[in-house]
């Protein structure tokens, strides 16, 4: 019967301390690399593997991250989920994932199964109206939430520019000539969706155009299926010549309906990117959210708040968007909006919009040519660099 290497012969092998050979393990980027190399050549050599189950029976954790979000199959989330997975694997960790949906009497008892198995830390995205029952978790739990901040309690978040987005696409299709553009979205007691409905309001404001609650659709049912919502606004005797779509999932039903209802003359903005939308024709132009930047900034703010418990950092942090400017916008009569980035000469196609009913046309795989306009921030937002 082969014997089991323990932590004490590994580091009697590389001449070390235990907890040199443990900082090792967990990816300590302060170790010196001259001694990693001489760690890791002894667990080569001995053939050691973290007994994991006893170092959970030790501290009491279990070496995880819990990740906490309405939707796992959401592109938007899923590309999250897999920067955290990637970079908890590369540091020896595991990850845990729940999903709760938009029901916010699922959130509580989703979180906080997640948290009853002993994790060290927490990703979530709230969407209940409280965030108080957490409150009790933290000292042992280190915690930050994304896309939306919580409320009832103090903790790290970092979410996306909502307001300077929704404003850049908004302002985009003004400098295309359209002057009833129509808002589809979640209602606004969802945070993002509030943020991007002011967005919308501002842009018409900065650009003399008056809110038409007519042109303003929001709700769960909306987002899900928008196609009735869709086909009613158009009806109308005066519809919108463009829509914006406040989050990809609303996005997804909108193409395929404005196929089916052969409107090719409608311009569109999606606020967030999804799964063809550059191979569509025409391309959807996207307010692009940078799922992978949001994803990466709070696990690394994680580890910190593991690794270093009192640290002081700033809680709130509002990463930039960019508006990737496509083929979708059509044109109704362009006029150019000084100075702003979004006039018909950005776009690659100004009479582009999408075809009447027909299969979806795929483009092959090739590189994005699309230009990128950076979004200027709709307020001061709070910089990115830790503050003590």
């Amino acid at each position: 019967m082969l014997s089991m290497s323990t932590l004490r012969d590994v580091a009697a092998r590389a001449a070390v301390s235990v907890t040199t050979v443990a900082r090792v393990i967990r990816g300590d980027k302060y170790v010196k690399p001259e001694v990693q190399q001489r760690v890791r050549a002894a667990i080569d050599e001995l053939g050691y593997v973290p007994n994991l189950v006893a170092r959970s029976l030790r501290t009491g954790r279990e070496d995880a991250i819990g990740i906490a979000v309405p939707e796992i199959t959401d592109s938007f989330y899923a590309e999250i989920i897999q920067i955290v997975e990637r970079s908890a694997r590369a540091r020896g960790m595991a990850i845990i994932v729940t999903s709760f949906g938009d029901d916010p009497a699922s959130e509580q008892s989703a979180v906080e199964a997640l948290l009853s198995r002993q994790i060290v830390g927490l990703i979530s995205v709230p969407v209940a109206n409280d965030q108080s029952y957490l409150r009790h978790w933290q000292d042992r739990t280190a915690m930050i939430f994304i896309d939306r901040e919580p409320t009832g309690m103090t903790a790290d978040s970092v979410v996306e520019d909502d307001l300077g987005g929704a404003r850049a696409a908004v302002s985009h299709l003004l400098g295309h000539g359209h002057r009833r553009i129509a808002f589809l979205g979640d209602p606004p007691t969802v945070p993002t969706a509030g943020r991007r409905l002011d967005g919308y309001a501002a842009a018409l404001r900065e650009h003399g155009r008056p809110m038409d609650d007519a042109l303003i659709r929001v709700g769960s049912d909306v987002s899900g299926d928008p196609a009735e919502t869709l086909r009613v606004l158009l009806d109308a005797d005066d519809a919108p010549t463009a829509v914006f779509s406040a989050n990809s999932r609303c996005s997804v039903g909108i193409v395929p309906a404005l196929q089916r209802m052969g409107r090719s003359d409608i311009g569109l903005v999606s606020y967030g990117d999804f799964p063809m939308a550059q191979a569509l024709v025409p391309a959807v132009t996207v307010v692009d959210q940078n799922p992978a930047g949001l994803g990466q900034f709070a696990v690394e703010r994680l580890y910190r708040r593991i690794d270093t418990p009192g640290l002081r950092l700033r809680r709130r942090t509002v990463l930039p968007v960019e508006l990737l400017v496509r083929e979708s916008c059509g044109t109704a009569a362009p006029i150019p909006v000084a100075g702003h980035p979004g006039t018909p000469a950005n776009d690659r196609s100004s009479s582009a919009s999408f075809p009447p009913a027909s299969p979806v046309v795929a483009r092959p795989h090739e590189p994005p040519s699309h230009p990128r306009v950076p979004v200027m921030p709709a307020h001061r937002p709070c910089l990115t660099k830790d503050q003590s």
